[in-house]
This record gives C-alpha cells, sequence and structure tokens, in this order.
C-alpha cells in the first residue's frame, strides 16, 4: 500500500400499512438492489487494492489508514447506532439551518456562507501545495453524479471531482497529480484539523458550527434538506407522517442535526454515509431518507422505486472545507470559484456573479445533475464576502 491513497493525474481521472402482496414485491425489488449495492461496494474495494487499474496507465489506487472503504454496506459488528455518540469538539454536528430563505447568520454577523475575498496569492498553504507537487484533498466516493467511482472505469467521478480538477489545474498546472482520500460524512473535520487532506471537497455545508473548526470557501451549490421515501409510501415529507417510522440520515449531517431539533415522532438511525442509507430504505430496515436533496436526486436516479417527498426545509450551501490556517488557499481557491462560475479565465472579472452559461459550472451540472434536479437550469450562487 502506498499511504497516500488514490492518485489520478490528467483527464477524469417499520413500514407503510400497504397490502402484503405489494409489500412484499417492494421489499423483493429492495433486495435485489441492495445487493447490487453490495457488489459495487466489492467492486470499489478490489480497484482500490488494485494498482495500475482505473481510467489510463497513470491511475494507480490504494486503501490507507485514514481513507474510508467503501461503504453500501452493513456494520461489519453490533447495532447500528440508534442515537449520536459523544463526539469530540472537532466533530459535533452543526447547528439545523435556517427554513429556505432564511439563511442562517454567525456571531459575527456575516451571513453563513460568506467567505474571504479571492486573491491569486501564494502563501504557506499554497506553497506547501506547490512544493509536495500534489493536491490531496477528501471526497465521497459513494455519492451518484457528485463524487462517485465509475465501477466501469475505476475512476472517480462526479460534480465535486469537476472542481476538485479546476482547483489542482489552477495551483498545479495542467495534469496536475490529485491523490483523493476517500472520507466518510462525520470524518471531513477531523480531516482537516489534523492535515490528513489539504482540503474537503464533498457536498459539504456551510454553517456557523462548522465555521468554528473549519474555514470554508464561498459557496458553490445551494439545496435544501428533504425527505427521501418509497413511491409507495404514506410519507408525505417532513412531517407528522414521520411519526413512528425510522428515518435514515448520516452521522455528523446537517439532517442529523434537523432530525435531533424535530424528528416529527420518528426513529432515527445514524450511518456512517447516505449510501448506506439507501441500502437500508432498499432492504426495507427504514422507512424514509433525511438527506440534501441533491443528494438524494442522485439516490433516486439510481433507484426508480424512491423518490423526494414533500418540500425542502432548509436552505443549504455547499462550500470547499480548508484549515482554518490556511487563508491563503481559502482565497485561492475563491478566485477559481469566481472563474468556475463565470467562464471569466483571465482575471477581468473577481465578481464571480454570473449566470454563468458558458461556465465550466454550467458544463459541469450540465453533465451530471441537470437530468436528476427539479430545476434544470438555476444559476450558479452569488459569492458572499465578509472582509
Amino acid at each position: 500500500m502506498s499511504g497516500e491513497g488514490w492518485t489520478m493525474r490528467g483527464r477524469r481521472a417499520g413500514t407503510d400499512a400497504e397490502d402484503a402482496p405489494a409489500r412484499g414485491a417492494r421489499h423483493g425489488l429492495r433486495a435485489t438492489l441492495a445487493a447490487g449495492a453490495l457488489a459495487l461496494a466489492a467492486l470499489e474495494a478490489a480497484v482500490l487494492a488494485t494498482p495500475g487499474t482505473g481510467a489510463s496507465a497513470r491511475t494507480t489506487s490504494a486503501q490507507t489508514a485514514d481513507s474510508a472503504p467503501a461503504h453500501g454496506t452493513a456494520p461489519a459488528a453490533g447495532p447500528p447506532g440508534r442515537a449520536a455518540p459523544a463526539q469530540a469538539p472537532g466533530d459535533r454536528p452543526p447547528a439545523a439551518p435556517g427554513a429556505p430563505g432564511a439563511p442562517e447568520r454567525c456571531a459575527d454577523g456575516s451571513p453563513v456562507a460568506a467567505s474571504l475575498r479571492p486573491s491569486d496569492a501564494s502563501g504557506a498553504a499554497v506553497r506547501r501545495v506547490k512544493e509536495r507537487g500534489k493536491l490531496i484533498v477528501g471526497v465521497d466516493q459513494n455519492s451518484y453524479l457528485w463524487g462517485y467511482r465509475d465501477p466501469h472505469t475505476g475512476a472517480i467521478d462526479g460534480f465535486d471531482i469537476d472542481l476538485v480538477k479546476a482547483i489542482a489545474r489552477d495551483l498545479l498546472g495542467e495534469d496536475p497529480a490529485i491523490v483523493y482520500r476517500t472520507i466518510p460524512t462525520d470524518q471531513r473535520v477531523p480531516a482537516l484539523r489534523e492535515r490528513r487532506v489539504d482540503m474537503v471537497v464533498r457536498t459539504m455545508t456551510v454553517t456557523c458550527d462548522r465555521r468554528a473548526d473549519v474555514a470554508f470557501s464561498t459557496a458553490y451549490f445551494e439545496a435544501g434538506q428533504q425527505v427521501l421515501a418509497p413511491r409507495a409510501s404514506k410519507i408525505t415529507g417532513y412531517d407528522a407522517s414521520l411519526e413512528g417510522r425510522t428515518v435514515c440520515t448520516a452521522r455528523g449531517s446537517t439532517g442529523q442535526s434537523a432530525l435531533e431539533a424535530d424528528a416529527h415522532g420518528a426513529e432515527v438511525l445514524l450511518v456512517p454515509n447516505q449510501l448506506d442509507c439507501l441500502v437500508r430504505l432498499q432492504l426495507g430496515e427504514v422507512d424514509a431518507v433525511v438527506t440534501d436533496n441533491a443528494l438524494a436526486a442522485g439516490q433516486a436516479a439510481q433507484d426508480p422505486t424512491v423518490g423526494l417527498v414533500g418540500e425542502a426545509f432548509t436552505t443549504e450551501s455547499y462550500g470547499v472545507a480548508m484549515n482554518l490556517a490556511d487563508e491563503d488557499l481559502v482565497r485561492r481557491v475563491n478566485a477559481v470559484l469566481n472563474d468556475f462560475r463565470s467562464g471569466d479565465s483571465d482575471g477581468s472579472d473577481d465578481s464571480g456573479d454570473s449566470d454563468g452559461e458558458d461556465s465550466a459550472w454550467r458544463a459541469s451540472y450540465d453533465r451530471w445533475l441537470a437530468d436528476v434536479m427539479p430545476d434544470r437550469k438555476p444559476n450558479p450562487p452569488a459569492p458572499v464576502y465578509r472582509d
């Protein structure tokens, strides 16, 4: 094992009271789909352990001690947790975000998604990446269309990965070396604080609690918490229809925070990653999932028997997360994001505020998300600065 994660160079690198026959058919289909997910997890593990596999001869794979194994399987031992365990300060779940239309403001009075103004300057953090010659990034390999391992090529791909590549090219030039370290949801903050990664690009919502532990870029995508349930279910959304049900969400996620604030009478099952929730939903072990609707849309694309129900009940902004001390890297990433959103690559426009029609953001959205998201032509979120 190389001890450096998965390196890529260059290009892409209980249930409803339905009748018994319907319930049996649904559970049979869930078991079939879950078996497929387990087979994919085994394939992912094989790809991770086999050098020289992937999109090209220059792609290698290796599992590391601080890289999570492929998920989509039940824990190896012991029953699943039904409540959040004791957590270290840097691993605590964020406070529940506000309702749509009412973005959270932090103690300093700034909007939750406000960040540092962009700059191309190279400080200590940027120089560290350049001198090392590779960018180490915490990502997901199980979030379909966002950060997932393509079983046909072995490459990690998706919207988040397109952004990683844009940042790496800016820092290291064409054909940059990128080390992808796959980490579960509740290890994103510890991985940054312990400097196991330079940044995390993993559908990570910016919250005031998290801003106390890590630094964030400006927002690169906006989503909201929503309920995912079987299409045959009588669950109608984040409401009283959850009472007496079992609801799944990832430990350390904003979904956990929302359910801790108000579970509507549901029992909450916490798992390492959101894909684990989809598998448990397919197996009939839980009745619904609470997660970002952007992630849930990808899960619904994987399994046509489930879908989003009700309305989004939070407003959430995804940001690139970095160590609090790496202010120069935050500013550099914000400069890259301006180009990524606006399509401007000559440095003439530092606003980053654009409809993004000819931008890399738009091209990535159209490639990965347009077919599954309710809003097929959203604008990139405008950056907000606090300095």
